[in-house]
């Protein structure tokens, strides 16, 4: 039987300085050009087939194994964020402003070690293994470029796996079936009033006070309009309006994001949204300008792969560090590659007393968590590729 967390344990370092080395580098969505050529580089060495500049910046390894079989693709995302990095490390960011905060330059070179060990024992599957690197997942998304370029045919992929860091428990792994992530939309909202004097707000359209009505409206939307078996989140996260203490300004701006596990809400956002809008606005007097973003679908993993899944990550951590997380409110658009291909998007934790979370400027990790990731995906590739 093959000594898998051997193996790994050869690969440590080498993952490790991989890590760091992409950690100097972060680059944002669609500039991840020093990102690619690294990536690139590494999968080259390995004599992996490589394509790059797939959605601009997007990189594809493909590891033949021979013998017919079929194709798994481990997926990771390549973008930093911009954030300026306070962690101190020495291997910390070297591009003022931009910071591998959420965990991606993990997610890499967890890939490209699971690739250095599945090429040394290639003669044991039969397949395919094809690595993609992925733009932009913090958005505006390279997923669906990726695959509008072709990256699931040629050969045809029949399984996708992903994994993301996670705040839980130091070197636990996250399964569940289903829904893990949400749908995410982000919208804009102009409401145009009458301004003037604040001592005279009768001869006005206070844009301000209309905001406010909106914005109560909205809430109670989901409160009152959606069913409480299916959570929703709508967040305003910005109001701006005025620039005087006397002036009832003429326009206010609002923006926000919306959320939901489900996709029949997921589709009837924007219409909900804006029949609330318009209605408060011409009772109110107010004009209104409504722009509507729709993100990334919801992530839902495959029910018929999670015993494989989960019998991996019980060989990786043992049975007692596997738990089933709740479903997160955020996103991230490895849910294009789940709507078409059965798959997994696992976590692996890497939370530790008083660590700083995600898209966090003092965001940080122990190493020691990489070798997981590696063996992860290296077991579930000789689980359905054997």
């Amino acid at each position: 039987m093959m000594d898998f967390k051997k193996i790994v344990q050869e690969q440590k370092q080498a993952t490790i300085d991989m890590r760091r080395e992409l950690h100097r580098i972060p680059e944002t969505a669609f500039g991840e050009e020093k990102t690619s050529a690294f990536v690139s580089q590494c999968l080259r060495r390995l004599g992996l087939k490589v394509e790059i500049g797939i959605a601009k910046t997007g990189v594809v390894g493909l590891l033949e194994l021979g013998k017919g079989g079929k194709t798994l693709m481990i997926r990771a995302d390549m973008d930093a964020l911009p954030v300026q990095e306070k962690t101190g490390l020495p291997f910390a960011s070297t591009h003022e402003g931009v910071m591998h905060a959420c965990g991606h330059d993990a997610h890499m070179a967890m890939a490209l070690g699971a690739a250095a060990v599945l090429s040394g024992i290639k003669g044991e599957l039969k397949g395919n293994i094809k690595f993609v690197f992925q733009p932009a997942e913090e958005g505006p998304g390279g997923a669906k470029p990726m695959i509008e370029a072709g990256v699931l045919k040629n050969p045809k992929v029949d399984f996708v796996t992903g994994c993301h860091l996670h705040e839980s428990a130091e070197g636990t792994i996250g399964v569940r079936p289903g829904c893990v992530l949400a749908a995410n939309d982000r919208f804009e909202l102009k409401i145009v009033g009458r301004g003037g004097h604040g001592a005279m707000p009768h001869l006005c359209v206070d844009p301000i006070d209309v905001g406010v009505q909106v914005i109560n409206a909205l809430q109670r939307m989901a409160s009152r309009q959606i069913n409480p078996l299916s959570p929703v989140v709508l967040t305003i996260g910005s109001f701006h309006a005025g620039t005087a203490f006397n002036i009832i300004p003429g326009e206010a701006e609002l923006s926000g994001t919306t959320r939901t596990f489900d996709r029949a809400i997921w589709d009837s956002w924007q219409q909900r949204m804006e029949r609330i809008i318009k209605a408060v606005c011409e009772a109110m007097g107010a004009g209104y300008e409504f722009k509507f973003f729709r993100g990334y679908p919801p992530t839902v993993n495959d029910e018929a792969l999670a015993e494989i899944v989960r019998r991996s990550a019980s060989q990786v951590v043992g049975e007692g560090n596997v738990f089933e997380p709740d479903p997160i409110m955020a996103g991230d658009d490895m849910s294009y590659f789940l709507e078409k291909v059965p798959g997994f998007f696992f976590f692996l934790g890497v939370g530790r007393e008083n660590s700083a979370p995600l898209h966090n400027s003092r965001f940080d990790f122990s190493e020691e968590v990489l070798p997981r990731g590696v063996e992860m995906y290296s077991r579930l590739a000789c689980e359905l590729l054997k």
